[in-house]
């Protein structure tokens, strides 16, 4: 907006400059016309007078005391050494106006001489010699008039330009925030409707968008906890039918093992082993028993807490690999939350955590979950071979661990850091807050209805 009015107010001094250039010089030869006239005329006349005259001489002295300190019209003999006669002058203003703007004009050959004949011989000459200062003074404040005018009206262009272009953009930047706001999932603030029709237009028809996706996120975010719920409630189900099934089946078979073991005669090596065999792996099934049960339904947070179940998970992990190094740091605070939170949070972590154990190949892995008035910060990172951010591929770990914290209204990121892949997750606590208050007060209006 600027460089075309910066452009502008240079194309008018270039063009003023010009103007003056090509017509000062008309100017002063129009305006020292009658003065040279008048001095033909003067010229003439004594010329006339002294050829009448009885005493020339006389006459000529008088007429030149006449003429007095006249600095325009000037009697001036002829030098009696070298007969040439004086020539015309112009005379320019000493001071008042810069030189460069001096020598920009072109001062015309204004100047004139016209002969004094006494007897037949040149006596002298009266010669017009103009005073131009008062014009070039004239013309250097025109220049200066020039420059303030435009400088005045690029200001003045300037400062409309750009409250009149402020009001135009003003809302379009408003449009502009409000759709990157769209875009980062943020519709809680309307787009303020001002500016043009165009883009009053286009505000309106964001909001409306904006109330639509909102809409559609909120229903897509109650269908993911319902998924989730469902998810939970089929762990729960399933864990039920092997702890109910499959635990007292496992201990009827080690207790039938180890009662057939201790019957067997001895000398009976072979069937010693055998049994002692099928203990070993009524053991491992039962410890694979345990482990399922544990990471379908890990029981124990409601028992220890979060941060405790959390260091429980950590430990365990460091027995089963002792050759990598796992450095943690668990806010204690997190056993202040409980369901569908808690479970969340264990379950990032858990997951997390046996992708880096399992696919990583890491030499270290650092877990850290962090609690405040606003929201809950899980992050898991390792060392590991790490991946190409253009070609992340969610599996089924990474798929649940995203639709879980996308049903808690959270965020989801997983990129590589520093050499490192990390991934994070930020949970609100405040969301969770006002529901587990508002089932509490409904609880107690049952309670006392």
């Amino acid at each position: 907006m600027f460089l075309p009015l910066g452009l502008m107010f240079v194309a008018t001094l270039l063009l003023g400059t010009v103007a003056l250039h090509i017509f000062s010089t008309e100017q002063m030869a129009e305006e020292s016309g009658p003065a040279v006239r008048s001095a033909r005329s003067v010229a003439d006349a004594l010329n006339a007078a002294l050829q009448s005259s009885g005493n020339p001489r006389d006459t000529l002295d008088a007429f030149s005391r006449s003429l007095g300190n006249s600095e325009s019209i000037q009697f001036r003999a002829t030098d009696a050494a070298s007969e040439r006669k004086t020539a015309a002058e112009v005379r320019t203003p000493p001071g008042k106006v810069p030189r460069w703007f001096t020598e920009l004009l072109t001062i015309p050959p204004i100047g004139a001489s016209f002969p004094i004949l006494l007897d037949g011989k040149q006596v002298g000459a009266i010669v017009f010699s103009p005073d131009v200062s008062a014009e070039i003074y004239e013309k250097w404040i025109g220049f200066l008039a020039i420059i303030a005018a435009a400088s005045l009206l690029t200001v003045t262009t300037g400062i409309i330009a750009y409250f009149t272009i402020g009001t135009a953009l003003r809302p379009l930047q408003d449009l502009a925030d409000g759709l990157t706001r769209m875009r980062n999932g943020d519709y809680s603030r309307p787009i303020p409707v001002a500016g043009p029709p165009e883009i009053r237009k286009g505000s309106e028809q964001a909001n409306d968008l904006a109330q639509r996706l909102n809409a559609l996120s909120i229903d897509n975010r109650d269908l993911l906890r319902k998924i989730v719920s469902l998810q939970d409630a089929e762990r729960r189900d399933i864990a039920r039918e092997l702890h109910d099934e499959l635990g007292p089946l496992l201990f009827g078979i080690r207790a039938s093992t180890v009662a057939l073991r201790d019957t067997v005669p001895h000398g009976s090596d072979a069937l010693g082993d055998a049994a002692e065999n099928i203990l070993q792996s009524v053991e491992a099934l039962q410890q694979a028993n345990r482990r399922i049960l544990d990471h379908l339904r890990p029981l124990h947070i409601q028992e220890l807490g979060l941060a405790r179940s959390i260091e429980t998970l950590l430990q365990n992990a460091r027995t089963q690999v002792p050759t990598v190094a796992l450095s943690s740091r668990i806010d204690p605070r997190l056993n202040e939350l409980d369901g569908p939170l808690s479970q969340t949070v264990y379950r990032v972590i858990q997951e997390g955590l046996t992708n880096a154990l399992r696919h990583a190949r890491a030499k270290s892995i650092k877990v850290e979950a962090s609690l405040n008035a606003e929201e809950v910060t899980i992050e898991t990172s390792d060392d590991g071979i790490g991946f190409a951010e253009e070609e992340i591929v969610f599996g089924r770990g990474l798929t649940g661990m995203h639709e879980r914290v996308r049903a808690l209204s959270g965020t989801f990121q997983l990129r590589r850091e520093a050499g490192r892949s990390v991934v994070r997750c930020r949970l609100p606590v405040a969301e969770f807050a006002a529901e587990a208050n508002g089932q509490s007060a409904s609880t107690g209006n049952r309670a006392g209805s």
